[in-house]
C-alpha cells in the first residue's frame, strides 16, 4: 500500500488530497503511476497526462518519472510553482 498526496490544483480538481492505494502489479515507476490513476476518469486523465507540468516526489524527494515507487512509500503529487 502506497500513501497518496494531492496538493494546491490538484487537491480541489481531483476532489481529494490524500488516499491509500494498494500498488497494482506492474507499477514500478512514477510514470507508471501517473498513467495508472489517469485511467480514474476525465478530471484524472487530464492532469495525470504525461505530459502534463506536473511535479511529484516520493518520501518527501523530488523524483523524476523514471523514479522507482513501491510499497510503503509516500508519493506527493503537485503543480509547479510560481512566485513573484
Amino acid at each position: 500500500m502506497i500513501t497518496l498526496l494531492y496538493f494546491a490544483r490538484l487537491r480541489e480538481v481531483l476532489g481529494t488530497g490524500r488516499e491509500q492505494l494498494l500498488l497494482p502489479a506492474g507499477v514500478t515507476t512514477l510514470r507508471a503511476l501517473r498513467a495508472h490513476l489517469a485511467q480514474r476518469g476525465e478530471a484524472w486523465a487530464k492532469e495525470m497526462a504525461e505530459g502534463r507540468n506536473l511535479r511529484a516526489a516520493v518520501n518527501q524527494t523530488v523524483a523524476a518519472a523514471d523514479a522507482p515507487v513501491a510499497d510503503g512509500d509516500e508519493v506527493a503529487f503537485f503543480p509547479p510553482v510560481t512566485g513573484g
